[in-house]
């Protein structure tokens, strides 16, 4: 029989865990599996957003599956029917609303909650950022201008002697009102209006309920002034004739279309660190075909191509050097100005730029599996994302709309009972203000503006930031616990001293050594199998290969048994005369470097020193977050020596050594229990659970695909000063946060009893509908502006 083992997929971050073991919660009457305290908290509090995020990436990955099955199936490159043609698909892409991630559908439209325009969910990598949405609705601002100042000037002609009714007559003069204001309001404004509408339809009154109703109200009754005006009550008679407010409707249409150009400018603005990590994919690569080189688009390519880059070309997609060597310049991945030398076995980026040599390379990662596709798709869900402190905002809107409403009809009673003559002319000018002028527009931007702009940011200093609840938790952050190796280290640890025991030679062990530790991922084992490779040694095949975990690997080699991993390993497995060896191997750690010790048939045969060399931006690094006042924790698998020597040389406030996965996570989770607010610097798998744990996990880029799926942030080049700039950002970002809720606020607040007349007792002040849309409006291009500076501000 065979013996299968059951495994499921935590929803959250996608590591593959034992049902019998892991954390488990119902949703609908599904079980689901969880490797972490961290990842179930995440799930239980929104477990409908899990389950449609890993939706979202399963389809993405079945798609790509699908289309490389039938691209193999038909034996040819190329075809019409490309993967990157169809995620580009207007027609299949799904659109969601910024502020409301719960609205989906496919292709465009608005969001029926708030009225805000849908994006893709998708980034198209054709886009080039100046949308159709954004010169149509430039078109008709530019439109509703021409038409409304001309209108705007004769009907406020007579403030400044220009007596054009007089010269035309009443009815010719209303009528000329008629012919320049109706475009205006029913074509220009005509997207405003449809919002209003579906806002009434649908009871989720929003800022374009408030529009809606205010342009038209005003257009209405100038119709009705203008076709019965037999009908309209001698109340609101100005000079003995009742006066028309086309200029106010066609005005207010017209600025509040400023603010909507302004917001779509800006969004666009904000999408520039996008639209500069999408331009750096070259469009062609050179495919190598029976010996020949053709020149391909890029959503030609197929894994398994091979594909040649010249000198001066940029990598077309990842993969890996084939044949070749050269140096690449990685610094959008990473921003380190020093290429990086490639050889064959070696990984590549698409984006990254070949320098010196010729390289081929078999192509690894395509399309929507690239590298750069998966950091433009984080940084565009992020700026989609919304923070917590949004709940306020959707709290404050529920009931903003509906209560300027009625604060709109108590102005019109107010006005027409106690105010002066006429009466209501006076009540409909002070309504129609108060509808105006309260538009939620500066609010309903607050938020959302200064995440989008503070994920932008981020991005172009390699800080990728995975939603906006991350960037808001990040700001409380007072504890760092980070990793050693690839963390505070380069990751890439060399062999620096051998010791061996017994009568075997050094060549014999690191052969045996590397044919074991060529199964294994691990930093420490890859530097043994480059020690070899370097000494130009060759070493056989295993078998039976096992990993240890947080101890060590064992196989057979050649007849031997050979283990490798810690002495306490070692010792746990009988082996003689590991004593002598851990004597031996104290100098090397009291140094910083890690011992691994090769043991050959139950005997200790050989002990080897390897250094991993710290970072040269760790110091600076750690320095910085001391001085923005975090307490930095180091924890390691290491042995105790090796620990201390690294932390007292970095002077990191403590440190645990000898600490595994699941301690790391036990670790976390009781300094939690603490009060402490923890973020997470990890790169491998090993990490995974202590980052899912943590209030906020960051991956270094250079680590482990879970690693970085189980964090909240991604440091692109792996580089621990982007802790700092996450740190920074956040307080800033969430600083601009407040600063926009308080102008929209403070807006709101003086504005409306300003509309509804309170000045008019004081200093015969009411204000005109006009001014109100254009105080809106102001309101809008305020939060715009603070949010935009975000741009420039200078991370730590």
């Amino acid at each position: 029989m065979v013996s299968t083992k059951v495994t499921a997929t935590d929803p959250v971050c996608g590591m593959t865990v034992n049902p019998g073991e892991a954390l488990h919660s119902e949703h609908e009457g599904r079980p689901y599996y969880f490797c972490s305290a961290g990842c179930q908290r995440k799930f239980e509090e929104d477990p409908s957003g899990v389950l449609t995020d890993r939706a979202d990436k399963d389809s993405a990955k079945k798609y790509e599956t699908k289309e490389d099955a039938s691209c193999c199936s038909s034996g040819k490159h190329g075809g019409s029917s490309t993967m990157a043609n169809d995620w580009k698909s207007d027609s299949k892409a799904i659109y969601t609303c910024p502020m409301h991630p719960e609205i989906e559908q496919i292709g465009p439209g608005d969001c029926p909650i708030c009225g805000m325009d849908l994006e893709p969910k998708v980034i198209d990598f054709a886009d080039s950022g100046d949308g159709e949405q954004y010169a149509g609705m430039k078109r008709r601002f530019w439109i509703g201008v021409a038409l409304s100042v001309p209108l705007l000037v004769i009907a406020m002609g007579p403030m400044v002697g220009l007596q054009v009714a007089e010269w035309m007559g009443n009815a010719a003069f209303g009528w000329l009102q008629l012919a320049l204001a109706t475009p205006v309001v029913f074509w220009c404004g005509w997207p405003l209006l449809v919002r209003g509408a579906k806002s009434f339809l649908s009871l989720n009154l929003n800022m374009f309920s408030l529009i809606a109703v205010g342009t038209l109200a005003a257009y209405l009754f100038s119709l009705v002034v203008v076709l019965l005006p037999s009908v309209i009550p001698e109340a609101f008679f100005e000079n003995g004739v009742p006066p028309l407010y086309f200029e106010a409707a066609a005005v207010i249409i017209t600025l509040v279309l400023l603010g909507q150009v302004l917001e779509l400018r800006a969004r666009q603005q904000t999408g520039g660190a996008i639209r500069a990590l999408m331009q750096l994919t070259p469009e062609t690569a050179h495919r190598i075909v029976d010996g020949g080189e053709e020149e391909v688009s890029l959503d030609s390519v197929r894994k398994g191509d091979r594909l040649r880059v010249r000198p001066g070309e940029k990598v077309p997609v990842d993969g890996r050097v084939v044949s070749g060597s050269s140096n690449v310049d990685e610094s959008m991945l990473t921003g380190e100005p020093i290429p990086v030398s490639k050889s064959e076995g070696d990984e590549v980026t698409g984006g990254t730029l070949n320098q010196t040599g010729a390289l081929v390379m078999e192509a690894v990662g395509v399309g929507a599996d690239t590298v750069l596709h998966r950091i433009v798709q984080m940084v565009a869900d992020a700026q989609r994302s919304r923070a917590p402190i949004q709940k306020l905002v959707d709290v404050v809107a529920r009931y903003f709309v509906p209560a300027v409403i009625l604060c709109s009809i108590l102005t019109f009673i107010g006005w027409a009972l106690l105010g002066p003559q006429p009466q209501l002319a006076h009540a409909f000018v002070a309504a129609v203000a108060v509808l105006i002028i309260a538009c939620p527009c500066a609010l309903g931007l607050a938020t959302p503006m200064s995440v989008m702009v503070g994920v932008g940011r981020g991005a172009r200093e390699g800080v990728l930031i995975k939603n906006a609840e991350v960037l808001e938790v990040m700001e409380k952050i007072d504890t760092v616990v980070v990793d050693k190796t690839g963390t505070l280290t380069q990751g890439r640890p060399e062999v620096s001293a051998i010791e061996i025991f017994g009568e075997w030679k050094q060549a014999d062990v690191l052969g045996l050594a590397a044919a074991v530790e060529s199964q294994s991922e691990h930093p420490l084992a890859q530097a043994v199998v480059r020690r070899v490779k370097a000494d130009n040694l060759s070493f056989p095949e295993a078998s039976d290969f096992e990993s240890i975990t947080g101890g060590g690997v064992r196989a057979r080699v050649d007849g031997h048994a050979v283990l490798i991993g810690k002495a306490d390993l070692l010792e746990e497995q009988s082996v003689s005369e590991v004593s002598a060896g851990k004597v031996n191997a104290a100098q090397h750690q009291s140094q910083g470097a890690t011992v691994v010790f090769v043991a050959i048939d139950g005997k200790l045969a050989a002990m080897v020193a390897i250094t991993d060399p710290i970072k040269e931006s760790t110091p600076a690094a750690l320095e910085t977050l001391h001085g923005l006042g975090l307490r930095v924790i180091m924890l390691t698998g290491d042995a105790e020596p090796t620990a201390r020597a690294v932390a007292e040389r970095l002077g990191i406030d403590e440190f645990h050594a000898g600490v595994s996965p699941e301690n790391k996570h036990k670790f976390v989770k009781r300094l939690k229990n603490e009060g402490k607010v923890v973020a997470m610097a990890g790169d491998g798998i090993n990490d995974a659970p202590a980052l899912a744990e943590a209030d906020v996990g960051i991956a270094m880029g250079t680590g482990t695909g879970v690693a970085i799926e189980s964090a909240g942030v991604t440091l692109v080049g792996g580089d621990l000063r982007g802790v700092a700039a996450a740190n920074s950002l956040s307080r800033k970002t969430m600083s601009n946060i407040r600063q926009n809720l308080f102008f929209a606020f403070i807006y709101n607040a003086l504005g409306i009893p300003v509309a509804a007349g309170l000045l008019y007792p004081f200093f015969g002040v009411l204000l005109s509908p006009m001014i109100a849309a254009a105080a809106m409006s102001f309101s809008s291009v305020s939060v715009i502006a603070n949010a935009l500076r975000l741009r420039s501000a200078e991370l730590t």
